[in-house]
């Protein structure tokens, strides 16, 4: 009797252990593969331990966002820029200076040689789908793509859950995401104390979107003013698809003639080329002559940033609201956002910010 329970027993384990996988893959074989799914609804093959990736689009500064930046073995000329409002770029370029380029020349421009000698066990991206199938049938390569994410939005969580799960560090992307909403939280409390009528009108200019702008480029219901629940003065302008800013004329802004302006660091000489040329305009705007026009580090480098952005509420949040925000040390808050996001070196990395002119007042005519 013994004899025929176990050997029932034995069937039954049997049984159950080939149920647990569809595809008859062990997921507990770290030589083994699985199925993932990915933004796109596709189901893609992966290895089970993903130990290198060739990362493509926003993907980079996501993978760094997760920390798994050390197993990439391919990078694009992109991430690895001189301009310091890129913090991922800027934590690891000469770790990544000598990885070979898997892509460059333009949006979804990749070079199928290279990654195919590169490699990689996976090639995580952030494109849509006519060019991960185009990726895929030209490298024989598993493609998983994630959407380049909304700043503070859902598809960005899902594009880090993604990125997680493939690289095995899901703990990682919900930290990630714990962090953010704490952050937005914060802010959203503190602004709540502040009266509607006290709530200063504001102006973002000199933006950064398909280039440099100088004062006529201006951003539109941008998330750091949102976040803020401040007054945007260009709130509600009808912009471009997945734009987030539009060009208007000067007079626009003599009229609106906002409280305070903040402009981003990367543009300062175009705005300073137009005081020198045309001084007056920048006479009649109240937030020259009062001394509340400043300098914010630019957010839109090479796709979405996640770590300026927040670091800029503080900032803005200290100037428009200060009763409110008046516990806050904006350099300890700079430090340990960038700090969290980098993997260290946020005391170091807001000094790079700095010396490139952002968080101080905007000085013109010198």
């Amino acid at each position: 009797m013994r004899k025929i329970l176990s050997v029932l027993l034995i069937a039954v384990l049997a049984l159950s252990l080939c149920a647990c996988g569809g595809t008859g893959k062990d997921e507990a074989d770290p030589n083994g593969t699985r199925i993932i799914v990915d933004a796109l609804g596709r189901e893609v093959e992966i290895p089970n331990k993903v130990e290198t990736i060739a990362p493509l689009g926003n993907a980079p500064r996501m993978l760094t966002y997760l920390g798994v930046q050390d197993r990439f073995v391919t990078i694009t000329p992109s991430d690895i820029n001189e301009t310091p409002f890129m913090a991922y770029g800027w934590a690891y370029r000469d770790q990544w200076a000598d990885l070979p380029i898997g892509a460059s020349g333009g949006y979804g421009v990749f070079h199928p040689e290279v990654l195919i000698e590169a490699a990689p066990d996976v090639i995580l991206c952030t494109y849509e789908a006519d060019i991960v199938e185009d990726i895929a049938s030209q490298t024989g390569l598993p493609v998983v793509a994630v959407a380049q994410g909304t700043l503070f939005g859902e598809d960005y969580e899902e594009a880090l859950r993604i990125f997680a799960d493939v690289c095995g560090v899901p703990e990682r992307a919900e930290a990630l995401i714990a962090y953010i909403h704490e952050c937005l939280d914060d802010l959203s409390a503190r602004c709540a104390t502040v009266p509607e009528e006290e709530r200063p009108l504001v102006l973002g200019a000199a933006a950064t979107f398909r280039g440099g702008h100088g004062m006529n480029g201006v951003y539109s219901g941008i998330p750091v003013l949102q976040a803020l629940n401040a007054n945007d003065a260009a709130a509600g302008i009808e912009k471009e698809s997945h734009s987030v800013g539009v060009e208007v004329d000067l007079e626009q802004i003599l009229a609106w003639d906002p409280d305070f302006i903040f402009l981003d660091a990367g543009n300062m000489d175009l705005v300073r080329a137009e005081y020198a040329e045309n001084p007056s305009f920048f006479e009649h705007l109240k937030a020259f002559n009062e001394g509340r026009a400043f300098v914010w580090a630019n957010s839109t480098s090479n796709y979405t940033n996640v770590e300026i952005p927040l670091v800029n509420c503080y900032y803005v949040g200290k100037l428009l609201y200060p009763e409110a925000f008046a516990d806050v040390d904006f350099d300890a808050k700079a430090a340990e956002i960038f700090d969290f996001f980098l993997g260290g070196r946020g005391e170091e990395y807001l000094s790079v910010l700095r010396g490139a002119g952002a968080y101080q007042e905007a000085v013109l005519g010198q």
